[in-house]
């Protein structure tokens, strides 16, 4: 029972840690999938809350997860890890059969699930969840209570500091399909066996003025007397989609550019706005002067953004006489998370990306821009590496301690 027990709060406390970690180095994802259950369930006044709650949901997760994992006050981590699933296992349900949300983003964009496939595992860890909770006299803290709370708020500031340094700059991971090191095109490309939409076809005939529907393997084709109406398609299959399917870059004349760009063997700087009149002055003043120093080097410099032309030509007015093209604004929104950010390309591949607080200034780009960019890289996957390092050792040790004999404290 004690090893069941422990297995319990293990795959518990690690699901609801990782599903806080992810969703909370990305804040901004967060707070637009709020907005999008908000959209659909008609609760457009709750729009403001959608940037509070994309913080607190995940924190309260992450420390639910830290408690069960790590046996801090185990028993209140119960009592949260029941209250959790008791509001979203139904939420689910709903959403697997009205479909009014396709993602429900419990994991961020780390690991998308359909919508039923999100239900069954909110049953499996309701199921958990329930059997912890009347065996919760059997959870006890291994540490005094003030430890343990020192040692959960310890965990929250780390929580915290994390999230504010991935939402100032750019999420320390990202698992959207625009990151870095990414080749464009190639996401882009429908592989030759790629599942392909199925649908059911149904023909309408008419016949003295009744109609009936039939299938096309069993229309009465043979009886002149029954005359065609119509037919209708329903999807009931959904085919292979490609990571990107909808990035596109048009001049504001209309001419699509996007090959032209994602060809382009030099080197090409994407200032992504998803909506210009909100955009970082600061930023844009930075990303300027880039694209002041770009022509000179052979760079290509141009702006993405869904604002029109009223948006674009106050810019214009103060200065900001950039190169406008129109890409949609939920592709911006998923290219980088902030407003603006600058991505630097060459040939397609993602070799740069910086949110508009770490754009560099131009002085530091006159040295080749792929070593330096290699070398960035190498810094940044050695922060991850060290962060996965560190969350190992946690596990392994909260392993290590339901299989090694402890004393316990009470009042856990």
């Amino acid at each position: 029972m004690k090893i069941i027990r422990g297995t319990a709060r293990i795959v518990a406390g690690s699901v609801f840690i990782f599903s806080g970690f992810v969703k909370g180095i990305d804040l901004s994802g967060s707070a637009i999938k709020f907005e999008d259950y908000f959209q659909a369930f008609h609760l457009d006044f709750l729009h403001p809350l959608a940037f509070p709650l994309a913080f607190l949901f995940p924190a309260a997760e992450f420390l639910i997860g830290s408690s069960l994992l790590f046996s801090l006050k185990p028993r209140v981590g119960v009592w949260g890890f029941l209250l959790f699933m008791s509001l979203f296992t139904p939420l689910t349900l709903v959403l697997a059969l009205f479909n009014p949300v396709k993602d429900c983003g419990c994991f961020g964009d780390a690991l998308i699930l359909t919508n039923w496939q999100t239900f069954f595992k909110n049953l499996f860890l309701l199921a958990l969840a329930l059997w912890l909770f009347f065996d919760r006299k059997n959870l006890s803290g291994r540490f005094p209570p003030a430890y343990q709370w020192g040692v959960l708020f310890f965990y929250f500031l780390i929580f915290a500091g994390l999230s504010a340094y991935s939402y100032r700059h750019l999420p320390l991971f990202d698992f959207r399909p625009y990151k870095t090191g990414t080749h464009i095109p190639d996401k882009m490309t429908l592989p030759p066996d790629a599942q392909q939409d199925e649908y059911q076809t149904t023909l309408i005939y008419e016949k003295n003025g009744i109609r009936k529907e039939f299938s096309p393997d069993n229309f009465p084709w043979q009886d002149s007397t029954w005359k065609f109406v119509d037919q209708k398609s329903v999807l009931i299959k959904k085919g292979y989609v490609p990571p990107i399917h909808d990035f596109s870059i048009l001049r504001q004349d209309g001419t699509d550019i996007t090959d032209g760009i994602l060809q382009d063997p030099g080197y090409t700087f994407l200032l992504v706005s998803y909506d210009l009149s909100e955009a970082n002055v600061d930023g844009l003043e930075k990303a300027w002067r880039i694209s002041v120093f770009a022509p000179d080097k052979g760079y290509g410099f141009y702006v993405l953004t869904p604002s029109g032309p009223e948006e674009t030509d106050k810019l214009v007015e103060k200065g900001f006489s950039f190169t406008f093209c129109n890409t949609d604004e939920t592709t911006c929104k998923t290219i980088i998370r902030s407003n603006p950010g600058l991505l630097l390309i060459k040939e397609g591949t993602i070799l740069g990306k910086w949110h508009y607080r770490d754009i560099p200034d131009p002085e530091t780009l006159n040295k080749d821009l792929l070593s330096r960019q290699v070398t960035a890289l190498q810094k940044k996957a050695d922060l991850r590496l060290l962060l996965l390092l560190t969350a190992g050792l946690l596990l392994l040790s909260a392993i290590f301690r339901l299989i090694l004999p402890s004393g316990k404290v009470k009042n856990g």
